[in-house]
């Protein structure tokens, strides 16, 4: 009898037999046939399918994520590949010297440079460097940089100084033209000092700056401090709010460069009740004096200590818009000072809206006298003292105003001057006189603008006045 082994590896009886139709073997000595059948693996590796499917869902994401972050690139890489464009564009300018460029226009340039250099940066090492757009691109933003570098070392060696040089050949020029019109020289005073007697003519205007916060903060004050013989490195900006008549806030600058490279000022943000109301604020021994928010009292506030004082009242002035001049809204108190000291410019409901001149303590802030003039307050766009003497300016044009009234403290008597005076804007929101260099300070619409004033001697004004 000869037995078959089939080896049947994990298959049915039934599938097994369709699987295997001839088999050989052999008998051994016992006359046993021995007989092997090699069947093919048809069990399903299920856990293995497993693994591969997480493989590939693992994969999946990877690539999703890798698509996602190459789009982003690419979509970020255009926008800078445009702002590489535009600075590029703008350093060429530089290059040419077409425009008038300050230490805040490189700053402003390098900043933007720097961002887009950590863009590439970053792309860099995402794509492992493959990318030769991206390599290109780091390339040229590199050379970029160092051209901007190189510019701004030029531009602090000769242009700044070549604008200084122009702005004292400008006043050399004014000068002359002063002198051929009036051969007689004007005669030879110390700042800070009256030796000198009143208006005769008004510079061309120089526009230092907009102010610090845009073209929306049309009214405010700024200046230099206004006491005879005091710092005058110090540079103050006072922009309202856009409704023209609040003071909440203030920078003070450590020296007129600080102010024109808008660097290393000191904010102040004067807190309620101490608003200040109105564009007649100055700066007079390192303190504001200004009209006190809603109501006719003067404020002392000192922004380097950061500290107020009391408010005192300023006996029956008018305020809230009551009697403002024409051009500045709020400016019913204007204070303003000179070589003799501090002033307020304002009127009363007795003396029916006319200016009255008040000389103001600066410590007490008590009214020490009193003029009463006849020239109507809201008829003017604005007033300053000077010596003693009230100017006051009304519009010409758009372009022109002139000083048409002045009132000597001293002698009491009125003028009426004709002198020009050009602006850059249509509206004066304020303007101050500084008795240590002699200038008119105008805050125009925005603008920060000073002017020259020339004088003659004081044996001219018994003539004039």
């Amino acid at each position: 009898m000869i037995t078959f082994f089939i080896l049947l590896l994990g298959v049915g009886h039934n599938h097994a037999a369709s699987l295997v139709h001839n088999s050989t073997g052999s008998l051994d000595e016992l006359g046993v046939c021995h007989c092997s059948v090699v069947l093919p693996d048809s069990t399903f590796p299920a856990d293995r399918f497993e693994m591969l499917q997480i493989s590939n869902y693992n994969l999946t994401i990877s690539v999703e994520k890798q698509i996602s972050k190459i789009q982003h690139y690419e979509s970020t890489l255009i926008i800078y590949m445009e702002r590489l464009v535009n600075l590029t564009k703008r350093v060429e300018v530089m290059e040419m010297g077409g425009i008038s460029y300050t230490e805040l226009d490189f700053e402003l340039v390098k900043l933007e440079i720097r961002q887009i250099e950590a863009l590439i940066l970053q792309m860099k090492t995402s794509m492992n460097g493959t990318n030769v757009l991206v390599e290109a691109l780091y390339v040229e933003i590199h050379n970029l940089s160092i051209t901007v570098s190189q510019l701004e070392v030029y531009d602090k060696n000769n242009v700044l100084v070549i604008r200084r040089e122009i702005a004292a050949l400008k006043k050399r020029l004014e000068n002359c033209e002063k002198n051929q019109t009036n051969p007689k020289p004007d005669p030879p005073a110390d700042s800070g000092t009256c030796q000198h007697g009143i208006i005769t003519n008004i510079s061309k205007p120089f526009i230092v700056q907009l102010n610090y916060y845009g073209f929306n903060y049309k009214s405010g004050g700024w200046g230099s401090d206004s006491l005879a013989g005091a710092d005058q490195n110090i540079q103050w900006v006072a922009p309202m709010t856009t409704d023209a008549r609040m003071m909440n806030y203030l920078r003070v600058y450590p020296s007129y460069n600080d102010l024109l490279m808008y660097q290393h000022n000191i904010d102040r943000g004067i807190s309620s009740p101490n608003y200040g109301q109105g564009g007649g604020m100055i700066m007079f021994n390192k303190t504001m004096y200004y009209n006190c928010y809603n109501n006719g009292k003067l404020c002392k506030y000192n922004p380097q200590l950061n500290t107020m004082e009391p408010s005192v009242n300023l006996p029956n002035a008018a305020y809230n818009n009551r009697f403002s001049y024409s051009s500045s809204p709020y400016q019913d108190i204007d204070m303003a000072s000179d070589e003799e000291g501090l002033w307020a410019i304002y009127s009363t409901e007795e003396n029916a809206g006319n200016v009255i001149i008040s000389k103001i303590d600066p410590i007490t802030l008590a009214v020490k006298q009193t003029w009463n003039t006849t020239q109507y307050k809201p008829a003017a766009t604005n007033a300053f003292m000077a010596c003693g003497v009230l100017y006051v300016t009304r519009a010409l044009s758009t372009k022109r105003e002139e000083i048409f009234y002045m009132y000597d403290t001293k002698t009491n008597k009125e003028g009426w001057p004709r002198v020009p005076l050009e602006k850059p804007k249509e509206n004066v929101q304020s303007l101050s006189y500084n008795p240590n260099d002699r200038k008119l300070y105008m805050y125009n619409e925005g603008y920060l603008v000073n002017y020259d004033l020339y004088f003659t001697s004081p044996q001219e004004d018994k003539s004039q006045i």
